[in-house]
């Protein structure tokens, strides 16, 4: 029971010094990843930035940004060889709860249509299809659709 408890995952804020860890991840998981500047500048701006550790070691993160009421995925990302533990799922929850608490009223996020695990996961989550963006994400031979995804935060009536 100890070891299980010491191997839980455990989310916190993202810091400067994650940048390392954070961008193997990103550079081991997407053929177009961002840059360390981009991650940078999210931190500078203030944007909800967390950081997924399993043993101390960061294995996932995910970034969202708010404002005028509404909220956006900017990126959620588990590193290969802790996936398929429920770390993407804690992660999407933490960001739906900073913008619950920020009274957002709706948050969005764009993905690819070719990553089957993540379309599946927001649709679990309350996630619908909204529209499709035509040619949004680079490719190897030439560009591929966004799946622009919502789901709404109102309160029940």
């Amino acid at each position: 029971m100890v070891a299980a408890l010491a191997d839980a995952p455990s989310l916190r804020p993202m810091r400067p010094e994650d940048l390392d860890a954070v961008l193997a991840i990103e550079l081991a998981s997407y053929p177009f990843p961002w840059t360390r500047g981009i991650f940078e500048d999210c931190l500078r701006c203030g944007y909800n930035a967390w950081v997924a550790e399993r043993q101390g070691v960061p294995c996932g993160y995910g970034l969202l940004s708010m404002g005028a009421g509404e909220a956006h995925v900017l990126n959620l990302c588990v590193a290969a060889s802790a996936r398929r533990l429920g770390l993407g799922r804690l992660l999407l929850q933490r960001l739906l709860q900073d913008a619950r608490e920020a009274s957002a009223e709706r948050v969005f996020l764009e993905v690819r249509p070719s990553n089957a695990e993540a379309v599946a996961l927001y649709h679990d989550t309350g996630f619908h299809l909204i529209t499709r963006r035509p040619n949004y994400y680079p490719t190897h031979d030439g560009r591929e659709d966004a799946l622009v995804m919502a789901m709404e935060l109102l309160p029940p009536e």
